[in-house]
């Protein structure tokens, strides 16, 4: 029987089946270094890499360029990306792997990035259009070996077989997945996210926090998923205010906290990194909820960075799944340093700290605070309850809750 994803193909409440993502995960400083020595392994030749203009002038493109050149590897790179990829973004990736002549391609940056090299490999190998895969195993041809290196702690999208790209006519979300799109190996580099800008780190960061706390407990969820969440969860605990601190501090009014040491910083940095690889896996081998389904219509009408509008939404979420009883938020009350209790009052204070860690990074925590409209409240409702992600939230939501949940957040 075929099973695809986010089928529940077991009778039994305590049997599950996951479908894991293969491959190398190198971790640690430096190892951006070993990027040609890695695809040359993989069988590649004539290399794409995929990234953005900020990527390229962080140096991280001429750092990989480097040590691809020194394998002896033909090299060509897109710097095309957009915040939000859309479907001209994919289109125009998968024409540059075609005049390269590409057999390898690598996702250089953040989601953005990561995400359009797997769409513009769904493109070329297979044809059409990336609407063509939304949904999972739409792929009928095989594809092209391909490497992720994230250059942000935030999406997961490295250890994910998804690509999530924006329709050009609506700009809503569509995830295509399918087995082949995954990463053959992650390069997870510390020294590379200490470039982004505070503004990233935040939205970005959050994003990593939110696909922990909702893959946790989404109704797909299992041990092995929530294994990965659990530590993913708890190493973005670790690093979020030390990186906080060191990237907005001097903003701040106030008296200033001591100063780490650059070892701290650095520690810190890859915790933040490896906990949103972690929780990444987390997604793959489960499903994420409601806020990311609210999330989406937001990026989609008032282009709203995923991240902000996921974290603008998740605690009135974790709040309204808490209503109904225990939905299995203690385990990560948890690591917040305390035992939890029954009922609602561990999402009570999970909800809690959410907003202060959305606080202690400056991002709004109100809907009119992002421009939103009070009257395409409904339109963005109506949007939010077709969202796929919504399915697997713990409690059921409807249209009407998502206004609901949309009126609190306002």
């Amino acid at each position: 029987m075929a099973i695809k994803r986010g089928q529940r193909p077991l009778e039994a409440g305590d049997s599950w089946s996951i479908d894991t993502a293969p491959g190398r995960v190198l971790y640690g400083a430096g190892v951006i270094d070993l990027i040609g020595e890695v695809v040359r392994e993989l069988g590649g030749r004539r290399v794409l890499v995929v990234t953005d203009p900020g990527v390229a002038a962080a140096g991280h493109v001429h750092r990989a360029s480097v040590s691809l050149r020194e394998a002896g590897l033909e090299l060509a790179v897109f710097y095309g990306v957009g915040e939000n990829p859309g479907e001209r973004h994919v289109a125009a990736a998968a024409s540059a792997a075609r005049v390269h002549e590409a057999d390898f391609l690598i996702g250089l940056g953040g989601g953005s990035a990561m995400d359009c090299a797997k769409g513009a490999n769904f493109v070329f190998t297979n044809g059409g259009r990336m609407e063509d895969y939304w949904g999972f195993g739409k792929a009928s041809m095989p594809m092209l070996p391909s490497v992720g290196v994230p250059c942000t702690a935030g999406t997961g999208s490295e250890s994910q077989s998804f690509a999530v790209i924006s329709r050009e006519d609506d700009h809503r979300k569509m995830a295509c997945g399918d087995p082949k799109a995954r990463f053959l190996a992650t390069l997870l580099d510390p020294e590379l996210v200490r470039t982004a800008p505070p503004r990233v780190m935040a939205a970005t960061g959050l994003d990593a926090f939110s696909h922990a706390m909702e893959s946790f407990v989404a109704t797909a969820a299992n041990p092995y998923s929530r294994m990965f969440a659990s530590e993913g969860f708890r190493r973005l605990l670790r690093g979020f205010e030390v990186v906080v601190e060191a990237q907005c501090a001097d903003s701040r009014a106030g008296p200033k906290p001591e100063p780490k040491t650059d070892a701290e910083i650095n520690e810190s940095w890859g915790d933040m990194l490896l906990g949103a690889h972690l929780a990444g896996a987390a997604i793959e081998a489960s499903m994420l909820g409601a806020a990311h389904g609210l999330a989406n219509p937001l990026t989609a009408r008032y282009d709203i960075t995923h991240g902000v509008a996921v974290a603008v939404m998740l605690d009135h979420v974790v709040r309204y799944n808490g209503e109904t009883g225990d939905t299995g938020y203690r385990g990560l009350v948890r690591l917040l340093g305390g035992e939890g209790t029954h009922d609602g009052s561990a999402s009570t204070r999970l909800a809690d700290s959410w907003t202060g860690l959305r606080r202690s990074a400056g991002v709004a925590g109100r809907l009119r605070d992002l421009g939103v409209e009070e009257g395409d409240l409904e339109v963005l409702a109506t949007q939010a309850s077709k969202q796929w992600t919504a399915q697997f939230n713990p409690r059921a939501v409807t249209a009407s809750d998502m206004l609901s949940l949309y009126e609190a957040a306002f």
